[in-house]
């Protein structure tokens, strides 16, 4: 028993632990270099783990508890590396949890997202994201947080394969969108979302990629939600998805038997106001696992 059991308070904090034989896992991955935003996205996995502790296990709405253990596998050294440096260590951490059923990378900037995938294998991954951005930016001026997309593209990841939620208008160019219609990836923007509910898009697009590769990663690039509810990222906007709906969808994801790793990109703990931001992260993460408790 935890001193919080004790207490009557169990929290989201004492799921992780060193439990080898968990069904999920929890990696961090703070990248920080080549990101066209300066930032401290560096500091997202600790700020990640310290707000934990203020979650309760139980979910009043669904008069449910959580029960289901993290294996906390650390962080991968990644903070001073460019995402070219970078590539190995993430995949191979990602790929080192295998086993698990479902794995959770906190980043660091959007540049994770390329290694992440790669860990499942590109023959046999679909990739879903939610971001106000199509992170299609040429790749002639090396790697960054503004273009894994592009990057993987040309790794060979077929563009049909890529489901892209939330995008943002006036956050993108006419390149960028001609290039995903091009090759194939499916677009949905930010008012599909609103006219629609990002949950039942999110639905679609999981039911359309999981027809078309045996695994799914889903990519939460965190500055998808409207600025005002999430001023942590230097990327996210006025007129983004709610924060209601954001973890409503990510109940979502978490309950499909498909999706084997997720990340949430982009959280930068040195712009918040209050303490918005963690708790943010930290109730995405509560939702995550309630969704995977219903597989």
């Amino acid at each position: 028993m935890t001193d919080s059991d004790a207490l009557g308070w169990r929290s989201i904090a004492d799921l992780l632990g060193d439990h080898r034989g968990a069904p999920v896992a929890l990696i961090g991955a703070g990248l920080n270099e080549r990101s066209l935003t300066p930032g401290r996205c560096d500091l997202g996995p600790k700020a990640f783990r310290a707000v934990l502790p203020r979650f309760s296990t139980y979910d009043v709405e669904a008069g449910a508890e959580l029960n289901t253990r993290v294996h906390d596998a650390g962080d991968v050294a990644v903070k001073a590396l460019s995402p070219a440096d970078a590539f190995e260590p993430v995949r191979n951490a990602l790929a080192a949890q295998a086993s698990r059923a479902l794995t959770v990378l906190i980043g660091g900037n959007n540049a994770i997202t390329r290694p992440g995938v790669h860990a499942l294998g590109l023959d046999r991954v679909s990739l879903l994201t939610l971001d106000a951005h199509f992170d299609l930016r040429d790749t002639d001026q090396g790697l960054t947080n503004g273009n894994p997309i592009q990057a993987l593209l040309e790794d060979g990841l077929d563009g049909r394969r890529i489901s892209q939620i939330g995008l943002a208008p006036f956050a993108n160019t006419r390149r960028a969108h001609d290039k995903a219609k091009a090759a194939g990836i499916s677009v949905r923007t930010a008012r599909d979302c609103r006219d629609q509910g990002l949950a039942a898009v999110v639905k679609e697009e999981l039911a359309r990629l999981s027809t078309l590769a045996e695994l799914i990663y889903v990519d939460f690039d965190i500055d998808v939600i409207d600025r005002s509810q999430w001023p942590a990222s230097p990327g996210a906007r006025p007129g983004g998805v709610s924060v209601h709906d954001f973890f409503e969808a990510t109940r979502v994801v978490g309950a499909h038997p498909k999706v084997k790793a997720v990340d949430l990109t982009e959280y930068d703990p040195s712009l918040e106001i209050g303490d918005l931001a963690s708790l943010t992260a930290g109730r995405w993460f509560c939702e995550l696992l309630a969704g995977f408790e219903t597989r």
